[in-house]
Parts: structure tokens; C-alpha cells; sequence
């Protein structure tokens, strides 16, 4: 596919998520956003991208993350048990699917704990300290959505 194909298929695809999420977000508001409304965003959607996840800080009990499986409003969380920091993990999502790594730390001195989300090498978010206890982790809007 070259240059100017790839460009229009990705105008007509964002045209078409946006238009569906506009769709869901009506009805959203009128309280009956359905499941085939997400299901077609998520089709439309269909681009992929990569993230890295970093945890940084003494100790996490757990480390729990998007990995690419699961639809792209419902991902699947994978976890990994008392890793070695700091950690570091890339993964492939896809379509509107948002990036997100929650460390989880048992004890109170969990306060040097970091977490930051990568794209092609640049930080998309990043939360740091008592900020990341409350607020439960890094979470990002994918990058394919605009």
C-alpha cells in the first residue's frame, strides 16, 4: 500500500470511528450504548500500535497491565507477581484499546513508585509517587484515535 492509499484508508477508517463513537456516545447518553455499537468501533479500529511500560521505585507486589488481548473497551489485564524493578514490558494493542500499567504495592512505602507509558520512544503518560497510589496507575488514550 503506498503513501497516498495508506493516508486515505487511514482518513476513511478514522472518519468511520469517529462517526461510531459519536454514534455510542449518543447513546450513551441516553443510557442504551450496546455492545455491537463498541464491537463496530473496535472493528473499525483495526490499526495497531506498541507501547512500552515502565515501573520504576524499590517494590511492587504486582504489576498489572493491557497486553492486547480482550476487546478494545473490555482488555484482558495481565499481571505479573512481585517483579524485579525497575520493569519494563512492550506489547501490541490495538484500535481504541487504551495503553494502562498499574504497579500494586501492599505497604505504605510505596510512595517512590513510578509508572510511564512510551510511544515510538516519546512518554504519553506518566504518574509518579502519591499521585499514582490514588490514582491507580498510568492510563493513556491510544494514539491511533487522533
Amino acid at each position: 500500500m503506498n503513501r497516498i492509499t495508506r493516508t486515505t484508508h487511514f482518513r476513511r477508517t478514522t472518519r468511520t470511528a469517529v462517526s461510531a463513537l459519536a454514534v455510542c456516545g449518543l447513546a450513551i447518553g441516553l443510557g442504551a450504548c450496546t455492545d455491537e455499537a463498541v464491537d463496530a468501533v473496535d472493528k473499525a479500529t483495526s490499526e495497531t500500535y506498541e507501547v512500552t511500560y515502565e515501573v520504576t521505585g524499590t517494590s511492587a507486589d504486582e504489576i498489572q497491565f493491557h497486553g492486547g488481548g480482550g476487546k478494545a473497551m473490555e482488555p484482558e489485564i495481565e499481571s505479573v507477581k512481585s517483579p524485579a524493578l525497575p520493569w519494563k514490558k512492550t506489547v501490541t494493542l490495538r484500535g481504541i484499546m487504551p495503553p494502562a500499567v498499574m504497579p500494586v504495592a501492599l505497604d505504605a512505602d510505596a510512595a517512590d513508585l513510578a509508572c510511564t507509558i512510551r510511544y515510538k520512544g516519546e512518554v504519553i503518560e506518566e504518574v509518579k509517587g502519591e499521585e499514582l497510589l490514588t490514582s491507580g496507575g498510568c492510563v493513556a488514550v491510544s494514539p491511533v484515535t487522533g
